[in-house]
Order: C-alpha cells, then structure tokens, then sequence
C-alpha cells in the first residue's frame, strides 16, 4: 500500500524545515535564518494519529531568473506534481507578500488539496489577523508555531483527511514483485529491457530520460514476476533532475510495494555516496535486496577481477553482507540469466518460517559453543525464542534481562540462525523480550 505524499512549499524563510524537522521528529533539515538554505528536496517519513505518510520539504519557490533560484522553484514544483496534499506555509509576521502571491499562482495549476498555514504566530494577539489569508482562496488558514510546536494537531488532522483512500492491491502470494533502484545512468532500463528481451522501456544514455514508472510482468524460469521501474522525472516537457538527482521519492514508492530491490552499481564509475544512500532506503524498509554490478563488460578483468570489485564493494555495503552480488551485463545480456534466479532464491527467503523448536535447538547449540559473557557481574540467559514474522525473518529472543543483549552478542546469534537456515538475500530481525 502506497503512503500519501505531503509536500511543504512556500516562499523562502518561512519556516518550512522547521515544520518538517517537528513532523519526522529528527533535525534532518538544515533550520538557518537565511533564505535558499534547504536548496534541494528532502524526503522522510512521518507520522501523525498512526497514520504513516512521507513528507517533502522543499526549497523556497522565488520567481527569479537566478540559476540558483530558478533550480529550487523546479525542484519544488517536482515535488508538487509528486504529493497528493501541499502544505502552503507563510510568515505570519509579515502577512501576505507579493511573493507568497507568486507561489499561490504555482498552487492554483497543481489541482492538489491546499492548506494554508500561517507560521510563526506564537503572539496571540497576532491571531487576530489570520482572517486575511483566506484571501489567497484556498480556505481555512491555520496559525501555528513551528518553534513551538502550536496548532499544528489542527494542521494535521485537516491534512490528513484529504489523503487519498488507500486500496490494498490484491497480489498473486506466487508472483515476486521487485523493483530496479540506482543512480540516474546506471542501467536500470536496460536491465528491464535484458531481463524483457525486447525493447520495452526508453533507453537512452541522457540521465534521467525514463519518463514514467512501469510495472511489467515477466514469466521466466516457470517464474511469475512483476517489474517495477522506478522512472526518472519529466515536468512540461524538461527534465529537472540534474546529474546527481535521483528521484527518491518515486524509488521509495516502488520500494514500498517490491519484495526484492535490485540496487544496481557502476562497474565503470565505481561506488558513490548517492549508491550508499539509495541503497540505504531499501535495507531500512526491510526489503530483501540483490546487488546488481551492471556493465561488467567494460572491465578489463582477469581472474581475480570479480573478488576483488566484490571485497571493495563489501567494505562500501556492510550493512548488506546478506545480500547477494550478481555481476551482468544489461547491454550484451552475459550473465543475464543469473538474476532471476537470485530474485527467486532471495524472496523465498524473505518469506521463510522456521520451526520454533529447530530454532531453539540452534540457539542452545550456539551458546553451549559459545557461552553468554558476563556484563558488570550479570550474565544473560536465553530462555526461549520464536519467530514472529516474516518479510523480514524477525525473531523474539525472551531473555532474562534485555538490557543485557549487547549488540555483539545479537549480530552472533543472526550470523548462528544464517549459517543453519540460510537467509541469503535478506535482513532479519532479532528482538530481546524480558519474558513475564
């Protein structure tokens, strides 16, 4: 089920990162009292009355013809055309400016719920003067305080009773969904268009060309799968997404509804930090994950070619030593045929059970091997364990004292329950419970 998209727009200096640190709970956002500070969008998850949704924020719209300024208006329009509900935020301090009028011509066209919200009315008495935002047409104006934290459960609550309903798309349980994620010209419609064998999808070596996300069924290996393509952006016939901008959002979309992810990597380029950070919202969504080394026929190589390129990628990924490496070539289709099957393999695991009593047989041989040191003078003692769900494997350990489950001790027991029940390709999880 897909998350609703809240996206936090307005002129800058307004105190849109202020509210949207509040909304996700952490300082993600750069707070600066200068205007352009938060250049670029931001995207997090967050939450309000058990309604999970993904928040946006922006930099400030500016007409201008200032590279700079002209940059951040198109990101923040993107990032409009990418929501279902916006968040127009003033200064209350300043009232209505000709500027803020600007953005509310941009808001008009986007055909999304509007909901004003007048910052920084900490004062009162300054609320007296909210009655002249309903002059932008868009409604009911909320005061609120993003220093303060005031009036925005009212802001909430009216945003969130324009999210769409959500349907939960009924699936095949025996068709493997995943998605193909990576920064821009790695490969990832060619990878489509391998995995297809035909010419399916767009493919261009301009970065960002694919213009729309595409699911695709493929049936291979008496296999039934479903491909879902993370597109790049297009907005009035250009496309805004510079170099290093991956569209984020829409690969946290296709994210959310895979079981595999395929993190594709450069064989040519090599690791970069936007390869991490891609890869990264797919390890922490739990997902089951392939690493995917595309143009391989580019390298020159010898024996100890793919080993090495293996290690140097480990040492970049190790928080994804469960997750396999496929070495392909998209454009010559070598190796191609070793994909499918590591998708298989891992969504099997993904989805694995293990006996509760086979599970407690490996845990008890473990620490018969390996006995529980002691922390200042109290050692802990694994009583029982169970598993609890699945996608990822997750695990109750019931434990005489949580608080004496060191992290070395809980990635010991992951690697024990790998090595007997395999797991590759997936994350699991271990949890200690102090048993009652």
């Amino acid at each position: 089920m897909r998350k609703s998209v809240v996206a936090i727009v307005g002129r800058p200096n307004v105190g849109k990162s202020t509210i949207f640190n509040w909304l996700v709970g952490e300082r993600i956002s750069i707070v600066e009292d200068t205007p352009g500070v938060t250049r670029d969008r931001v995207y997090a998850e967050a939450e309000w009355l058990t309604t999970s949704f993904n928040v946006i924020d922006t930099g400030g719209i500016e007409v201008s013809n200032e590279p700079l300024l002209v940059q951040m208006r198109h990101q923040a329009e993107i990032a409009i055309e990418e929501s279902d509900v916006i968040v127009f935020m003033l200064n209350g301090q300043e009232g209505i400016t000709a500027a803020d009028e600007e953005v509310a011509k941009i808001l008009y066209k986007s055909n999304k719920p509007i909901v004003i919200a007048v910052n920084k009315m900490d004062n009162p008495k300054m609320r007296e003067t909210i009655y002249e935002y309903y002059a932008l047409g868009f409604g009911e104006p909320y005061p609120i305080s993003g220093e303060h934290g005031l009036g925005l459960g009212d802001l909430l609550d009216t945003v969130i009773g324009y999210f769409p309903e959500q349907h939960v798309a009924s699936r095949d349980d025996d068709t493997i969904y995943f998605s193909v994620i990576g920064r821009p010209n790695v490969g990832k419609s060619s990878l489509v268009n391998a995995l297809l064998n035909e010419e399916r999808v767009i493919v261009s070596d301009i970065e960002g060309t694919t213009r729309e996300a595409i699911d695709t069924r493929l049936h291979k290996d008496d296999q039934d799968f479903v491909i879902i393509d993370t597109a790049g952006m297009r907005k009035r016939g250009k496309v805004y997404e510079a170099t290093e901008k991956y569209s984020i959002l829409r690969a946290l979309k296709a994210i959310e509804r895979s079981d595999v992810v395929l993190a594709l990597i450069d064989a040519e380029t090599g690791i970069r930090e936007q390869d991490k950070k891609v890869a990264g919202y797919a390890h922490e969504s739990g997902k089951a994950m392939i690493l995917v080394v595309n143009k391989w026929d580019t390298v020159d190589k010898d024996e100890k070619s793919m080993r090495e390129f293996e290690k140097k990628v480990r040492s970049q990924f190790q928080y994804l030593d469960y997750a396999p490496m496929v070495f392909l070539s998209a454009k010559t289709k070598k190796r191609i045929h070793t994909l499918t099957p590591a998708i298989k393999t891992a969504s099997e695991n993904h989805a694995k059970r293990v006996p509760t009593n086979v599970l407690n047989d490996v845990i008890n041989d473990a620490l018969a091997l390996n006995p529980v040191p002691t922390i200042k003078g109290k050692r802990l003692k694994v009583l029982y364990a169970t598993q609890v769900a699945v996608k990822p494997p997750s695990f109750v350990i019931f434990v005489n004292d949580p608080s004496l489950m060191h992290f070395s001790f809980e990635r010991f027991l992951q690697n024990r329950i790998r090595e007997a029940f395999g797991f590759t390709g997936t994350p699991i999880n271990i949890f200690a419970r102090k048993r009652a």
